[in-house]
């Protein structure tokens, strides 16, 4: 889901997919494949058994690949030779299998999760929760492929992007930065292991999935926050940004996406345990192994956004007051000053 943060987070990137009309070619591509993923669903119930999770999520899996590729296809806003000839097959591969396949598998599990969490269990219930997590997982491929889809026609009309989302920076980041971001990743590791044991304080298994959630979520939330100062001035303290900005709008960037990630990412693994291995509920050993995993990998994942943003602001993007619908970036679009970064007004994201 890096792609996703990095869609919202990075200015470059917002402000292209943000725009008004993207924004109203994105939500009739999000509907149509949401109705075709129903009618998926009511044929797929009558062939295979959806019960099964392992076929529910291949399923889902199949549905959102297409999906991305054909969404991916409408934000090109070109014909399928030219999007082979100058996209190439690696694009495409990491589009439908990671964009498409194993991200639509994530959101189904999501979902899932979700749904057993509130006392909905798809075990015992199939039919509901099946239903959504293929349409749910459907229409966020949609969406997210449409976006990659019209960055990568705006970078081929001649404005390219200091980052493009599909992790190659990241990969480079880790080989050139580790020292600097590897003890966020250890901090998070740790932090996330210990907020989750908080989970055997009760026996039951909701509710002690609950309290893992709650404390992986919160100080997921915190570790990333702190990290992505940490990645966005690293050769200053990172406790300089915490102190220059506004307690607001620190509670913006703490609950997006750091909070809403960790949560997310927790529910995933969820899924994993209680759906395809098959446990009642998440014991505390796997709460420690997914909770330090999680808040490990979110403070990773925001070191390099804000390292990213260092690196617009060093290449001098434009920004506009269209970033403001950027959820993250509210109030850090200031520009850099001798003592640390000023503060604009921030303003409510939209899709």
């Amino acid at each position: 889901m890096l792609h996703r943060m990095a869609l919202r987070v990075l200015p470059s990137l917002s402000l292209a997919v943000t725009e008004g009309s993207v924004r109203k070619r994105k939500r009739i591509v999000m509907f149509v494949p949401g109705l075709v993923a129903f009618a998926v669903y009511r044929l797929a119930k009558l062939l295979v058994p959806l019960s099964e999770p392992i076929v529910l999520l291949a399923v889902s899996g199949l549905v959102s690949l297409v999906t991305a590729l054909l969404a991916y296809r409408v934000g090109r806003a070109v014909p399928w030779a030219n999007i082979l000839r100058e996209d190439g097959g690696r694009v495409l591969t990491w589009l439908g299998g990671w964009i498409g396949f194993v991200y639509g598998v994530q959101l189904s599990l999501l979902v899932l999760a979700l749904l057993w969490l509130v006392g909905y269990d798809y075990l015992k219930h199939p039919d509901g929760p099946a239903m959504m997590a293929i349409i749910i997982a459907c229409t966020s491929v949609a969406r997210d492929a449409f976006e990659i889809g019209h960055v990568q026609k705006i970078a081929r009309m001649g404005r390219p992007f200091p980052t493009f989302p599909d992790g190659a920076a990241l990969r480079a980041m880790v080989s050139s930065h580790a020292m600097e971001c590897g003890p966020w990743v250890a901090v998070g590791l740790v932090v996330g292991a210990l907020g989750a044991s908080l989970g055997h304080l009760v026996e039951a298994s909701q509710w002690a999935a609950l309290i893992q959630l709650s404390a992986v979520a919160l100080l997921g939330g915190a570790v990333a926050l702190c990290a992505y100062f940490g990645g966005l001035r690293p050769k200053r303290s990172w406790t300089q940004g915490l102190l220059q900005t506004k307690a607001g709008e620190l509670l913006k960037y703490w609950w997006w996406p750091g909070l809403s990630f960790s949560a997310t990412y927790y529910l995933v693994a969820a899924g994993i345990v209680i759906f395809l291995l098959k446990q009642p509920g998440i014991s505390t050993a796997y709460a420690m192994a997914v909770g330090g995993l999680v808040t490990g990998m979110m403070a990773l994942y925001c070191y390099y956004l804000g390292f990213r943003r260092q690196v617009e602001e060093q290449q001098g993007q434009t920004m506009s007051s269209a970033l403001l619908r950027c959820p993250f970036v509210m109030g850090i679009l200031g520009k850099s000053t001798s003592s640390g970064v000023s503060i604009t007004a921030g303003s409510s994201s939209k899709v």
